[in-house]
């Protein structure tokens, strides 16, 4: 029973001491008051879960009293006993927040079911309260998302920092480094907790389809809309909306979702009325939206307006230290999801996933897991339960080397050459190799050509003479 401690206040002694006994028999804690200052002495000192109180006493009056316990203390349920002639003090009581009241004079079974009908509802308030707290301990920030490595707490303290606060995030990074999960993570400690979360990929909807998907449709608006639907903006009102893949989405639904954020409203597709929504964008992508903007490929206001707090999320070849933390949690859930017997992994098999480069970043770290589990006759996994990694991790760290890079390019733009033709290749190759060697170098000192000159370890006025044959650009964008 979620109701246990019941204040009863009224000015007439025979309606208390009924009261009194009729409640404390069903097994309520009650304590009386005579007037509305003792009632709010005893507010004050005690807590109670409901309020009886007659809407006139001397002093306080009822109505006050609801409005201070409104204030101080607003968990407890109110009812207001009224007479005849103050139905309109009772209709402002309502409007004040009480729970209900009951007209005298009436009968105990009445204010039995006022009773009954109010413990079912705190009941219900208390189990969404406890779903909402194991819904915010399920995605504590260190719960799911793993590491403690350095790259991992700066996103750690970000995400602290802009969960509660209602503005919009974009997460970047690789695919599977966990964007989801960081959004998931953002709404469900936010104080939108216990709205809407819902998640859409732009690259995974065909983009005829993606509008209405996001703003719906009107019924008769193209062939097929038999009816009304409301979009994922509408669905989504009051909670958070994920757009994964942002980078994938057309530029003329770029700037129908810019009008969301600036006027906080949509308009169905075939519709011609604008509909108020409060929601909260979460967006990722594993693309450089910075470069789609240069190609107009994504317009620069909407950039703008989503990059308010960017999250970039590193590649778990990054943070190989957080791997062991990793392991360990993913063995963990896929005997639990699973029903397997895994308890470990071997010191050779740690070695290999450090080795490993895991272009899948931690979902191909996880996905890998779950199969040797599964697979694997045994409870410790060893290398062999990882066929896909033994000698894939190698020649994977060789294929990503920066020499293997080069290579491959070099390989890809001769063969489109007939480098028979040609009698400066050495010189030409290396021109396009430090140009962009060398911008990148100035722009990470800022342009200071002393300290560029000492990070490639040549003479500055070296550096000054390849900046002009190269016709390097010291200009900043």
């Amino acid at each position: 029973m979620s109701i246990r401690r019941i204040l009863v206040a009224d000015d007439e002694e025979s309606i208390r001491w009924v009261l009194s006994k009729s409640l404390t028999k069903q097994g309520y804690s009650v304590d009386l008051a005579a007037n509305g200052t003792e009632a709010l002495a005893l507010l004050r000192q005690n807590r109670y879960d409901l309020a009886v109180l007659d809407i006139k006493m001397p002093g306080t009056s009822g109505l006050d009293l609801l409005s201070k316990i409104q204030s101080e203390s607003p968990e407890v349920l109110v009812v207001i006993m009224t007479a005849e002639s103050s139905m309109k003090n009772a209709v402002e009581a309502m409007k004040r927040g009480a729970y209900d009241y009951i007209t005298k004079p009436f009968d105990l079974d009445a204010l039995d079911a006022i009773i009954l009908k109010a413990r079912k509802a705190s009941e219900v308030t208390e189990e969404v309260k406890l779903l909402k707290e194991e819904i915010r301990d399920h995605y504590q920030l260190d719960r799911n998302i793993i590491g403690k490595g350095r790259a991992m707490q700066e996103v750690y303290k970000v995400l602290g920092k802009v969960a509660p606060a209602d503005i919009t995030v974009l997460i970047t990074g690789e695919s599977g480094t966990g964007k989801e999960l960081v959004a998931r993570a953002i709404h469900f400690n936010s104080p939108r907790l216990g709205k809407p979360f819902l998640a859409l990929n732009c690259a995974a909807i065909p983009r005829e389809l993606l509008e209405s998907e996001l703003f719906g449709f009107e019924k008769g608006a193209f062939t097929g809309a038999v009816e009304r639907k409301a979009g994922k903006f509408e669905q989504a009102n009051g909670g958070t909306i994920f757009l994964d893949e942002i980078g994938d989405m057309p530029l003329e639904l770029q700037a129908k979702l810019l009008r969301v954020l600036q006027e906080k409203e949509v308009t169905r597709t075939g519709g011609s009325t604008s509909i108020a929504v409060d929601v909260r964008i979460v967006a990722a992508t594993n693309q450089d939206l910075k470069e789609k903007v240069r190609n107009r490929e994504f317009r620069e206001d909407l950039f703008y307006r989503l990059n308010v707090v960017p999250i970039e999320l590193p590649p778990l070849r990054e943070r190989r230290e957080d791997i062991p933390l990793l392991v360990e949690f993913f063995i963990q859930r896929a005997a639990e999801n699973l029903g397997v017997p895994a308890r470990g992994c071997t010191e050779e098999t740690m070695r290999l996933f450090k080795g490993y480069s895991w272009p899948g970043n931690v979902r191909e770290l996880e996905n890998a897991i779950q199969r040797a589990a599964l697979l694997s006759p045994d409870q410790i996994l060893t290398p062999e339960d990882f066929p896909g990694l033994l000698g894939g991790a190698q020649r994977r760290d060789n294929e990503g080397s920066l020499e293997a890079l080069i290579a491959n390019k070099l390989h890809s733009s001769l063969a489109q050459m007939d480098v028979q033709d040609l009698d400066n290749l050495y010189e030409m190759v290396l021109q396009q190799m430090e140009r962009p060697l060398i911008r990148i170098v100035l722009d990470k000192t800022r342009g200071n050509q002393v300290r560029a000159a000492e990070i490639l370890g040549i003479n500055r006025n070296t550096l000054r003479k390849k900046i002009q044959v190269l016709g390097i650009d010291l200009k900043k964008d």
